[in-house]
């Protein structure tokens, strides 16, 4: 039992760790005052528009999101390394109970974060929406990793909700 709980303690600070260096590797939170332009995103189920989006290296972009789908979407701009090991804590927040088909539980996910920082669903570079929701995300491409924008809900993915993100 003790065993299983330094497991879990060491994954959860691991893995937090871990995917705080590799969001250095892929840009950071952008500043408004240097946005150089804004793109527009729609979400339906299973894809997005525009599929594939080319952005310069150092630029400042503004996506605003809206999910148009009937479904619980996630706009989430990484590495394929990055989105392949984000999807077990998509999946364990749909284990839980926070991440629901067509809505979100805030309660529980607010719950869960005190425990598990991951669960918070709080990172710069992504955005959770239930559907007719909208949001925003200001991100500076400060990179010349291969990007990708995906939804990491489980089956999205692999159902080919995944945009290109081409940086010049």
């Amino acid at each position: 039992m003790i065993t299983k709980i330094l497991l879990t303690v060491y994954f959860i600070l691991f893995s937090n760790f871990v995917f705080a260096e590799s969001m250095k590797m892929i840009g950071m939170k952008g500043k408004s005052s240097e946005v150089s332009r804004t793109i527009n995103v729609k979400m339906y189920d299973n894809y997005f528009e525009p599929k594939s989006i080319k952005v310069k290296s150092g630029e400042t972009i503004k996506f605003a999101v809206e999910n148009k789908g009937k479904l619980v979407h996630e706009y989430n701009i990484a590495t394929k390394k990055m989105h392949l090991k984000h999807q077990p804590e998509m999946m364990m927040m749909m284990q839980m109970g926070i991440l629901l088909p067509t809505k979100l539980d805030m309660k529980k996910m607010k719950e869960a974060s005190k425990t598990n920082h991951a669960m918070s669903h709080s990172h710069s570079n992504s955005l959770l929406l239930e559907p007719n929701k909208k949001g925003e995300i200001i991100w500076k491409f400060s990179t010349n990793e291969e990007l990708e924008v995906a939804c990491n809900i489980p089956g999205h993915y692999q159902a080919g909700m995944v945009s290109s993100v081409s940086i010049n």
